[in-house]
């Protein structure tokens, strides 16, 4: 086969360049397209399912949602396993399939099997997916700095302005806030106070849930005018909170600051968001979407910060803390590095040793066209240009130049010997 194939080759020598061609401009696009990062993917092809229940205990958890879902969940098609996680008012249920599972189709699968399993949990807990991302979707952090604002009010610019901007950039998956309080309005109620207004807990949470509420009404017309009837009802201040009226005791309304007291306050937090050291911070993880490229979603997300930021306070700027564009650089440019000294070590070896500079050129050919070539196997099986495949290839490119080097001396040593037996069949008597 192989005779055969080398014999092919030298009879068809344009074909054979034509092809080389042709792999080396498909390699090159390959090599454009192919998809970059700094580290491989290998976790697994998994799905989270987290859910929220603020105020019970871990084993309150376990025992009312964790067990429940992990045991209606085992029956899905495709799946390795289920495991299962509790915490303080939180549940996280990872759900591992196979590694030729499509997420998506997987996410569906999950989502199908959820909404049958609200009759297995508490009123009001509500189990919902997590982020199509994976285990090293985290690519950007960033902080706000805000000088003159109060963890509060920089947490609320990164709910409510930040994380809807930056969530529009293609291929984020999530937008996950850190830091700060949430903003939220508290009340503390007198024990004393409700046994004297004969009142009891559950009657004050719904009270204040029914008065904070708009509800709609009819039209009317007037004068060829049409009128639109609406209540408006939303809170908007603590004013609006202790006047809320509970109940009525001998037609004297009894309102929330007559039970309790209302204050400004944060959501309880599991934990801080620190920067060296020096503080409390307000930021953001920008999460990438399954299989996109990680360093196009980082300058897209860069871009979308010089957009946002001309819609922040006064003073308020981005601080990035955690940037994997330059790992990834770092990355690309070692190859680039290690190809152009392969290059220069071989011509140098080729010159030196066979003193022949159109074997020195057969090689160096060989080293573009065959890295380049390879791009179209890594697209053609879903890898990323990352640590781990780069360095794979910087090592083959020594085996390359080391086969270059062994078949051209081959080459130039049988066409020596060749050339000898012909001139030794030309000239019998001079060599006798």
């Amino acid at each position: 086969m192989i005779p055969y194939l080398i014999s092919f080759s030298l009879r068809n020598k344009f074909l054979v360049l034509l092809i080389a061609a042709g792999l080396f401009i498909a390699g090159m696009y390959s090599v454009r397209k192919n998809k970059i990062d700094a580290i491989p993917d290998l976790s697994e092809n998994q799905v989270i399912v987290f859910t929220e229940w603020m105020g019970r205990s871990p084993q309150l958890m376990e025992d009312q949602v964790t067990y429940p879902l992990v045991t209606n969940l085992q029956g899905l098609p495709k799946v390795k396993y289920v495991r299962g996680s509790s915490m303080f008012g939180m549940s996280f249920i990872y759900i591992i399939f196979h590694d030729d599972v499509d997420i998506y189709w997987a996410r569906q699968r999950v989502l199908e099997r959820l909404n049958t399993s609200a009759s297995l949990l508490p009123a009001g807990v509500t189990p919902t997916l997590g982020p199509d991302g994976t285990g090293v979707g985290h690519i950007l952090w960033y902080t706000l700095q805000a000088p003159g604002l109060d963890l509060a009010e920089q947490r609320a610019i990164q709910d409510w302005y930040v994380k809807f901007a930056l969530q529009n950039v293609a291929g984020v998956s999530e937008v996950a806030s850190f830091g700060g309080f949430e903003k939220q309005y508290e009340v503390t109620l007198d024990p004393t106070k409700l046994t004297y207004y004969d009142l009891s807990v559950p009657e004050v949470i719904e009270a204040i849930r029914s008065n904070n509420n708009e509800a709609g009404g009819r039209k009317f017309e007037l004068s060829d005018m049409s009128y639109v009837i609406k209540t408006t009802g939303y809170l908007k201040s603590m004013e609006d909170l202790e006047n809320t009226s509970i109940k009525q005791v001998q037609g004297t309304p009894v309102m929330i600051k007559d039970v309790g007291a209302v204050q400004l306050s944060g959501e309880s937090r599991l934990g801080i968001f620190d920067r060296n050291g020096e503080g409390e911070v307000v930021g953001g993880i920008i999460v990438m979407r399954y299989g996109e490229n990680a360093n196009e979603v980082i300058r897209a997300v860069k871009t979308k910060m010089i957009e946002t930021a001309k819609g922040l306070p006064r003073g308020v700027q981005f601080n990035i803390v955690y940037d994997r564009s330059g790992l990834i650089e770092e990355s690309v440019s070692s190859i680039e590095k290690t190809l152009i000294e392969e290059m220069i070590a071989v011509s140098l070896v080729v010159l030196l040793f066979l003193f022949h500079w159109r074997s020195a050129i057969s090689i160096l050919l060989q080293l573009p066209i065959t890295i380049a070539a390879s791009f179209i196997l890594l697209n053609a099986f879903g890898i990323s240009s990352n640590i781990m495949s780069l360095t794979g290839i910087a090592l083959a490119i020594g085996v390359i130049v080391d086969n270059g080097i062994i078949m051209a001396e081959n080459a130039y040593r049988n066409l020596a010997l060749r050339q000898e037996e012909l001139n030794h069949h030309a000239n019998p008597e001079h060599h006798a």
